[in-house]
């Protein structure tokens, strides 16, 4: 893996060179910073204002030269749009034609402007991440409050640029004017959610979203997956990136994936309304159901890193060997009510979290999936996942029947195993059908096997795909980019974490948070799922169908919540006001679900849900899009990556929760509710806290 610095020189305009952030002095002045104080020639306070104003100066070299860049393409657009006025009067074919040709001109160079603008973003965000290492992550914080809101902002022109709009709006109208429908009225104003079809407006809308963090439905539903690439990627042209994807994707492989993700979801999900039927029918108190549900997520906090490491030599025997833990975990748990063991069940129910193979579906989509439609795939994964967690409720719903085949019994409590058994032994012959390995590159397969040989004694999950940011004694290592030494630094500074303890050694205070948030808002909402079935039987009386429909329900609210955010919220607010503003929500909802009115109303209960994991759930969306940008880029790949870690925070969450809901039933069913939603207030108090503190920080 290359540095920054060099890549930056690698990957530069030629005729645009001294446009570009002098990232390399800017590194060195860095080094110098320390020494210089450690001497006592400098103080900290001069250091900030030389930094910040040599900081200055490379932004508005960049913002200066971007306005330059775009006014030149203003002018061709100005000259183009009057031979296009020409045609409008003598319309002719070839000239129509060279005129097309010509807009997709202006378009390629504004791709190219737009190609810079994204190299010196990342500069810059490099440099500022660097600084912070050396003096406390206190720099970030004070350089963008000062210059992020200001009327005279370099800073947001580089990394919002708005002016570009403009030209990008000529381009893409005047090209659809002059696409096969040579003399329709339609324009893209009119009819918007037309495709134009044509490459270069695609890139330019692909470009222009990755710069400002605009998003859409499937944009929003995608970040849900923390699947992102690598900011080195976002460096290599895209001929260079369809060469490295040619011979990995298969769709039907990509499916069977989503498909194990939606199979895995219902199996959580599926025992929810009955757990605690059934833990009273071997004998148990109702809320035992929280370790039967937990035992799930347990097992997953140590499946999820073998899983992770696996995926580095494999995906097609990982995701056999799951589907047939998954099969006998379901079996066991069924088999358990005829065997009257809650052993049994406990047993069956740590088998499927053994079996969880998230790790490598979210892997596959990130490592084979062309990058157009990396996007789609990502949305998939979270769609696939909202889907079997409505369908669970909502199939064990279906399962009201009491029946016997010899001495096996089937019934409400059981046929939820039987069910998934079945479901996972259909998905073991598809998938040994339909499945094909993609083909691994030997540089690829060398490296996963030096990463899994020091990562085989392991810890916890492996990590999220992306960012997670570093701590000051990192200085002699800069992680993220290049050694502070020279551009030829290290390797071992670049190389993926080899361990959970290296993995957090990449966290900074924001993304510490961030992983707050996420661990705060599984909580709750584990707190709200597990014990729906325990609480609505104690206070309202409902039956297991009843339970079936309210869960159901919630699960349903995932597609439009995000439907709604991606599309409209989310271009309207920066994303850590949204954050907030869900924290706030999220802890709103807990405080609405307290019983202190009597009596404690359907109403009330229903409404406090609804709020507490509609609000959780447009807050995943936003938490794991921050966390994406804040995570250090060596989190982005490996074992130990970013979806890896934010996967063990919200399982241990769960894990957490669910011991909360069994440990609390001691006090009995009356004290349930409010024991078990206190912590969750704690938290969610304490993450709006710690939100507000790094606030400047998320951007």
């Amino acid at each position: 893996m290359v540095a920054f610095g060099k890549k930056l020189k690698e990957r530069s305009i030629e005729e645009w060179q001294e446009y570009y952030i002098n990232y390399k002095l800017m590194k060195k002045k860095v080094k110098l910073y320390g020494p210089q104080i450690e001497v006592g020639s400098l103080d900290r306070r001069h250091v900030l204002k030389d930094f910040s104003r040599m900081l200055d100066h490379q932004i508005e070299k960049i913002a200066l030269f971007m306005l330059e860049q775009q006014g030149l393409l203003s002018s061709r657009l100005q000259k183009l749009r009057e031979w296009h006025d020409a045609l409008q009067d003598e319309p002719d074919l070839s000239e129509i034609s060279k005129l097309r040709e010509a807009y997709r001109s202006v378009g390629q160079d504004l791709l190219k402007l737009l190609f810079f603008i994204d190299m010196n973003a990342i500069g810059i965000r490099k440099i500022l991440k660097k600084f912070d290492k050396r003096f406390g992550y206190r720099f970030t914080n004070y350089y963008v409050k000062t210059r992020a809101d200001h009327p005279y902002s370099q800073l947001q022109q580089v990394f919002r640029h708005v002016g570009l709009g403009a030209v990008v709006g000529a381009i893409s109208r005047n090209l659809h004017e002059l696409q096969n429908n040579e003399g329709s009225y339609l324009s893209i104003y009119d009819q918007p959610v037309l495709p134009l079809q044509d490459p270069v407006v695609d890139s330019i809308k692909n470009a222009v979203d990755r710069l400002t963090h605009s998003t859409n439905f499937l944009n929003f539903m995608a970040q849900h997956a923390l699947i992102m690439q690598d900011e080195d990627l976002l460096m290599i042209p895209a001929d260079e990136q369809a060469e490295q994807e040619e011979g990995r994707y298969h769709f039907m492989s990509l499916l069977l994936n989503l498909a194990n993700t939606f199979l895995y979801m219902v199996n959580t999900y599926i025992i929810v309304p009955t757990a605690d039927d059934y833990s009273m029918s071997l004998g148990a108190a109702a809320t035992v159901c929280g370790v039967v549900i937990g035992a799930m997520a347990v097992a997953q906090l140590f499946s999820s890193v073998y899983f992770s490491a696996w995926s580095n030599k494999s995906y097609f025997k990982p995701l056999i060997f799951s589907s047939i833990v998954l099969f006998f975990g379901n079996l066991l748990y069924a088999l358990a009510y005829d065997f009257n063991s809650l052993a049994l069940l406990l047993i069956g129910r740590l088998f499927c979290g053994f079996g969880s193979a998230r790790a490598v579906n979210r892997r596959y989509i990130s490592d084979c999936v062309p990058l157009k439609i990396r996007m789609q795939a990502s949305a998939g994964f979270v769609s696939a996942s909202a889907l079997g967690m409505a369908c669970g409720p909502a199939l064990a719903g279906l399962l009201q029947t009491d029946f016997k085949i010899k001495n096996v019994t089937f019934n409400q409590d059981t046929l939820p195993g039987w069910v998934m058994a079945v479901a996972w032994l259909l998905y073991l012959v598809w998938l040994a059908i339909s499945f094909r390995e993609p083909a691994r590159e030997p540089e690829e397969i060398h490296t996963s096997q030096e990463s899994n040989s020091a990562d085989q004694d392991g810890s916890m999950e492996k990590g999220l795909k992306k960012p997670l940011l570093l701590a000051s004694e990192e200085t002699e290592q800069d992680e993220e980019d290049d050694g502070d030494g020279s551009e030829e630094s290290s390797d071992d500074s670049r190389k993926p974490a080899n361990s959970f303890v290296a993995a957090y050694k990449l966290l900074t205070p924001s993304v510490k948070v961030q992983l707050l948030i996420y661990f705060m808002l599984k909580y709750a909402m584990e707190i709200l799922l597990s014990e729906s079935s325990v609480v609505t039987t104690y206070y309202f009386g409902w039956s297991m169908s009843s339970v079936s429909i309210f869960l159901f329900c919630l699960g349903l609210t995932v597609l439009p919540v995000n439907l709604v955010v991606g599309s409209y919220i989310s271009n309207m607010f920066e994303d850590r006001q949204i954050l907030l503003a869900s924290e706030i929500m999220v802890c709103i909802g807990i405080l609405l679900s307290f019983h202190v009115v009597i009596p404690y109303t359907v109403p009330q209960y229903v409404f406090s849900g609804f709020i507490m994991f509609v609000s959780a759930e447009v807050l995943e969306g936003v938490n794991l899009s921050l966390l994406s940008r804040v995570m250090s880029s060596r989190l982005s790949r490996g074992t130990y990556n970013g979806g890896l870690l934010s996967t063990e925070a919200g399982t241990i969450a769960r894990v957490i929760a669910d011991a909360t809901i069994t440990l609390a039933g001691f006090l009995g069913q009356s004290m349930l509710l409010n024991v078990t939603l206190l912590p969750s207030l704690i938290i969610c108090v304490g993450s709006i806290v710690a939100t507000c503190y790094t606030y400047n920080s998320l951007y």
